[in-house]
């Protein structure tokens, strides 16, 4: 069987699975944010935190718990990896030393769900730090971002309300109802399939073939793999990150790694239209993220079929940096789902790509990770392009844009626009800083288009909150960890902000009955409005910067 066939099946057997989980995994956590019961384990944290989980709160406090929750965390991951040497399970001689530039990037990382690494995280990180630190964000930052988008779909649903729910309750559910039993059920499966599960630091020692002695490094692999999967995360216990055997063992582990990072945000819009009480509206809004991943998924294959690039070229193959026992077009697969939602993790290296195929791994980040996007954040995103497009063909027809019965008026277009905003704002600020900087230029493996596209794609990757890198550059140096650390924070948190003031001001508003010149944003013609939209605002956007890396490179 050619590689290009059993790429085919792998991802014939993808869209079946994430299609029959789409009803039930949807209608579940519709019914999680819903219910008025919360269980004995629940009603422990909300008095150990002192949180009131019958009181609802407007957009405001909602957003300061947010901002609230995530400053604790950051202040706390920051001080756990800097005494890390006097915990348990810690590295006697880590190789990358732990600085304070490298431990605000790292905290700012696994808060903002980016989960950037500018270390190699079995010879930095202790086992402790790994589980008690890494793990735990790469939980409840997950369960942020679904609260965001469960607070807006809320202020779609309600009616002259200033409520949007409760933020505290929303992040326990969702972490203990949602993400915790999917991820022990994952990480057994991944056991299963030889990903390891230990406390072994580095007293492993075996002897190879050669009559050599290599060390190998264990760890509490597969309960980090599952949830950096499953929340789209991304962080790696691992260096190699899911290229290495024990993160990712098989090909059909790789098959399970992918579903698990897509499964979520493409069955939210289910659990979107159950709230809005109209299943039609979630099902174009999981139409328009399966119409954009398949066209991009299309050409991620078509160009890693062929082996033009910087490096591609200089080996004669597009099978460098790509794993042999995933080949080119799984490894196509997993480098497309994992730029298409806010994951960031890698079973090859992208900065190995063909010229087109690196350019993909970046067009996906820059549509904003909506198809399907982030946990939790690839819903809000899309609604907001949602929003956008109805503006628009609001003006084609010159009547006010409604959606979903609530008129956008100045105040809400103007939010909506700031979102879309804020992310270029950042990566071409930042990509222009860098390259006028000497010294950062120094940091690019490559000159010319190809270096260029090694520090788009870190801004890239930062301000959309995905972690992935191209793997070409230097990043743990003071200049660079503090840069993409403020990439982050500002990149995560101000779009919350806007969004949360969006839900509170449709929340307010009653409804308004459709009427012959309402425009039906159920059926397929919207559906292609809103992907067109999405591809015309970021082809707009970021062309020129393209322009100059990728896309130079390819005519090259």
């Amino acid at each position: 069987m050619s590689g290009t066939t059993s790429g085919i099946i792998f991802l014939i057997a993808l869209i079946i699975a994430l299609a029959a989980v789409h009803v039930p995994l949807g209608d579940y956590m519709f019914r999680v944010y819903t219910s008025e019961k919360n269980s004995r384990a629940e009603r422990l944290i909300y008095k150990a935190i002192g949180a009131d989980p019958h009181a609802e709160q407007n957009w405001g406090a909602y957003a300061r718990s947010v901002l609230a929750f995530s400053a604790i965390s950051v202040l706390f991951l920051f001080t756990l990896q800097l005494v890390q040497d006097k915990l348990p399970l810690h590295l006697n001689n880590p190789a990358t030393p732990m600085t304070a530039d490298l431990a605000w990037n790292t905290a700012v990382s696994f808060i903002t769900n980016t989960n950037w690494q500018a270390y190699s995280g079995e010879s930095t990180m202790g086992h402790l730090v790994q589980m008690a630190g890494l793990t735990v964000q790469n939980f409840v930052s997950a369960a942020v971002g679904m609260a965001v988008a469960v607070a807006l779909v809320r202020g779609f649903a309600r009616r002259h309300a200033s409520e949007l729910g409760n933020f505290w309750v929303d992040l326990v559910r969702g972490t203990i109802r949602i993400l915790l039993p999917l991820a022990v059920i994952a990480a057994l499966i991944l056991i299963a399939g030889g990903a390891i599960e230990n406390f072994h630091l580095h007293d492993q020692i075996a002897n190879t073939v050669a009559g050599a002695q290599q060390t190998i490094t264990g760890g509490p692999v597969a309960s980090q793999e599952a949830i950096k999967e499953l929340g789209t995360n991304g962080g790696g216990f691992y260096n190699a990150n899911s290229a290495h055997p024990f993160e990712n063992p098989t090909a059909w582990t790789n098959w399970v790694e992918i579903f698990l990072l897509l499964v979520i945000s493409f069955s939210l819009p289910r659990t979107f239209g159950r709230m809005v009480d109209s299943r039609k509206q979630g099902y174009a809004i999981v139409a328009v993220m399966a119409t954009l991943a398949t066209i991009s998924v299309s050409l991620m294959m078509l160009f890693q079929g062929q082996h033009h690039g910087t490096v591609p070229n200089a080996v004669g193959s597009a099978m460098e940096g790509v794993e042999q026992r995933f080949g080119v077009a799984n490894s196509a697969v997993f480098a497309t789902a994992t730029t298409l939602t806010s994951t960031g993790a890698v079973d090859s290296f992208h900065d190995s790509y063909t010229s087109l195929g690196g350019m993909m791994t970046m067009f996906n980040m820059q549509l904003g990770e909506v198809a399907p996007g982030g946990t939790g954040s690839g819903l809000y995103g899309m609604l907001i392009l949602a929003v956008i497009t109805v503006f628009v063909a609001g003006l084609m027809v010159g009547r006010t844009p409604e959606y979903l019965g609530k008129k956008i008026n100045p105040r809400e277009i103007k939010l909506a626009a700031s979102y879309f905003l804020v992310t270029p704002l950042i990566v071409l600020t930042g990509t222009a800083v860098a390259m006028a900087l000497p010294g950062e230029r120094a940091a690019m493996a490559n000159s010319g288009p190809h270096g260029l596209s090694e520090v788009l794609y870190a801004f890239t990757s930062a301000a959309n909150n995905n972690g992935s890198a191209f793997a070409g550059i230097s990043v743990n140096t003071v200049w660079y960890n503090t840069a993409l650390g403020l990439a982050m924070l500002i990149g995560r948190f101000l779009p919350m902000i806007l969004v949360l003031a969006l839900a509170g001001s449709l929340a307010k508003q009653g409804s308004t009955p459709p009427s012959i010149g309402t425009l039906p944003t159920h059926r397929p013609q919207f559906v292609g409005m809103v992907a067109g939209v999405t591809l015309i605002l970021v082809a707009l956007t970021f062309l020129p910067a393209l322009a100059l890396g990728p896309l130079a490179e390819g005519i090259h």
